[in-house]
């Protein structure tokens, strides 16, 4: 997810996308735990997407 996609959404939005990201990094972590997981990248990265998210969100509420 790029940081000019989130910027393009609204707060409520930006609520509900990082509630999606956190449930899926839970998953990707248990996931991990179990030996389920393949791709360990997509964990990093989902971590990454909601540090955007956070950032963008506070950049938001600046304005």
């Amino acid at each position: 997810m790029k940081a000019t996609e989130i910027k393009e959404m609204t707060v409520e939005e930006m609520d509900q996308k990082l509630a999606d990201l956190k449930a899926e990094l839970f998953a990707l972590r248990f996931q991990l735990t179990v030996g389920q997981l393949e791709n360990t990248a997509k964990v990093r990265a989902i971590k990454k997407d909601i540090a955007r998210v956070k950032t963008c969100m506070r950049e938001a509420q600046g304005k």
